[in-house]
């Protein structure tokens, strides 16, 4: 049997940053990872150049049943003080779009670094463990402490971290131990959803969809639940099943089975002012023609046997004013309905997860059990797309690693 003073479940984002943090202090501190390698969902992250943090970090870019649980750790450990480490490994970025930060090079630097740092403090890590019973060695000797049954052998730790992840992505080690080892300590689950996935459709939009895969356009996209209304600007992707791209994503962590979502294809322009203007312009040219000065000319091609099919042909000079406000009304107000999403299969994160109300925001230990904490995704905090929830991997980590 092996005696450590901190175990952490998970070696992802915030199970290698707690392992760090607790290191740091001396800490004996070993990290067991069910996979074949640690890391996997850093080094898939960000089409393989991890999108590390944001420059823009606020609670506002986290959702949670409690929105004021992340706040602390976020302001302990900010995107600069992650920032700050990444230049300390001469590790190159640069900022794509909206602050989101990814390496210039390759994920494999940001998961390097974090090994570094981790064989820097003495943290021993093993894959392709398996862990079966978690157990307070109080129950029985009145020791405190817990008893891990691993497929290493038996491990005893002073403090457990609870760094598992979500049920996004299986083939990259996502599943539901976290969840299962929360329950068994008195714990409940805040509803489990993929988020920041992709929209399925079975109407007639899937065959319009795979007309248009891989067609990107730059859009503003809508859901309304109860009496909030949710909105991001960012591109959305036509794919073969229906609809990608940051803000499909984005919105998709709001969106709820049954109801329906708005796209603006030109949100940034009048529509209609535009096509009056153009008429005056070329009243001798196609609606198309003009449209496709703002829009894919294969998406137009597809809206037009919609929207306007009986005059495809004719020139704007014989198009009423009615008809292109009717059309223009369409274009910013495309309604669509969802049968679903893809689901955890390429979902990036799970939605909700174990209820922080019993868990505490400065150092993600449990309220039930003293000695167990929670990290990262296991928690009910997501964030947005953008680096937002590698930044709540980093936080949460080291407020945990401060403390276990």
């Amino acid at each position: 049997m092996s005696s450590w003073d901190v175990v952490v479940i998970g070696a992802g984002a915030a199970g290698l940053m707690c392992a760090i943090t607790a290191g740091q202090r001396g800490r004996r501190v070993l990290v067991l990872e069910r996979a074949n390698k640690p890391g996997k969902k850093i080094l898939m992250s960000g089409g393989g150049r991890c999108n590390f943090t944001n420059l823009y970090v606020e609670p506002d870019n986290f959702l949670s049943e409690n929105p004021h649980f992340c706040k602390s750790a976020l302001s302990r450990y900010t995107q600069w003080d992650f920032i700050d480490l990444v230049c300390q490994h001469d590790i190159g970025y640069h900022e794509k779009t909206l602050g989101q930060l990814f390496c210039d090079d390759s994920s494999k630097d940001i998961l390097n670094m974090l090994l570094v740092e981790a064989e820097k403090v003495g943290v021993a890590l093993k894959t392709q463990c398996d862990i079966g019973q978690v157990n307070c060695i109080g129950e029985v000797n009145g020791d405190d402490g817990f008893q891990l049954q691993t497929s290493l052998g038996e491990i005893e730790t002073e403090s457990v971290v609870v760094a598992a992840g979500g049920l996004s992505v299986p083939t990259l080690g996502g599943s539901d131990f976290g969840y299962r080892l929360a329950e068994q300590f008195g714990h409940t689950l805040v509803t489990l959803r993929p988020a920041l996935v992709p929209f399925t459709f079975t109407d007639g939009f899937k065959l319009l969809s795979e007309k248009l895969s891989g067609v990107s356009v730059w859009a503003r996209i809508h859901t309304k639940v109860d009496t909030s209304e949710y909105s991001f600007l960012e591109n959305i992707l036509f794919t073969h099943r229906g609809l990608s791209g940051p803000a499909v994503l984005q919105i998709s962590s709001y969106w709820r089975e049954g109801q329906g979502v708005m796209v603006d294809l030109l949100p940034e322009i009048n529509c209609q002012e535009f096509l009056v203007e153009q008429k005056q312009r070329q009243p001798k040219a196609r609606l198309r023609t003009v449209l496709s000065q703002l829009l894919p000319r294969k998406l137009v091609l597809e809206l037009e046997t919609m929207w306007w099919p009986e005059e495809v042909e004719k020139p704007l000079a014989e198009l009423s004013e009615l008809l292109l406000s009717g059309i223009a009304d369409k274009i910013h107000g495309w309604q669509l309905k969802p049968s679903g999403t893809e689901g955890y299969r390429t979902a990036e994160v799970t939605l909700g997860g174990v209820d922080t109300d019993t868990v505490s925001s400065k150092t993600m230990e449990s309220k039930n059990q003293s000695g167990l904490y929670f990290v990262g995704e296991v928690l009910d905090v997501t964030g947005h797309l953008g680096g937002f929830n590698f930044q709540w991997a980093w936080a949460s980590g080291y407020a945990a690693g401060q403390v276990a």
